[in-house]
């Protein structure tokens, strides 16, 4: 059973940046599909970005350029750094794992974080 937590959330104005932190506990997840996820209220939940074992990244036309997603050291699975923030980029972030070793598209994930909140204000 794999948990992630996520971390590194908070409030920036526009411009500025933040980390994002994901830690997985409870299965080595060094092999598995991870993405970040974002949900902002009243919207659908969005796939900002993935990385799978090989190293292939993909990332939400809204985010390229801004934001990298990285495999990290064993103790944070995945971070996702992101810059030049927009105040439409304020949403609840979460992690997410699945056991297959490429990012497809459309794909399912078991396993998720409980969120962190991401503020940009203009």
């Amino acid at each position: 059973q794999v948990r992630l937590r996520e971390s590194g959330g908070g409030s920036v104005q526009a411009g500025g940046s933040l980390s994002l932190s994901c830690a997985a506990s409870g299965a080595t997840v060094g092999n598995y599909c991870l993405a970040w996820f974002r949900q902002a209220p009243g919207k659908e939940r969005e796939e900002v970005a993935s990385i799978g074992s090989d190293a292939v990244v993909k990332y939400a036309d809204s985010v390229k350029g801004r934001f990298t997603i990285s495999r990290a050291n064993p103790k944070s699975a995945v971070s996702l750094q992101m810059n030049n923030l927009k105040p439409e980029d304020t949403a609840m972030y979460y992690c997410a794992a699945d056991a297959p070793p490429v990012c497809g598209s459309g794909m399912s994930y078991e396993y998720w974080g409980q969120g962190t909140q991401v503020t940009v204000s203009s």
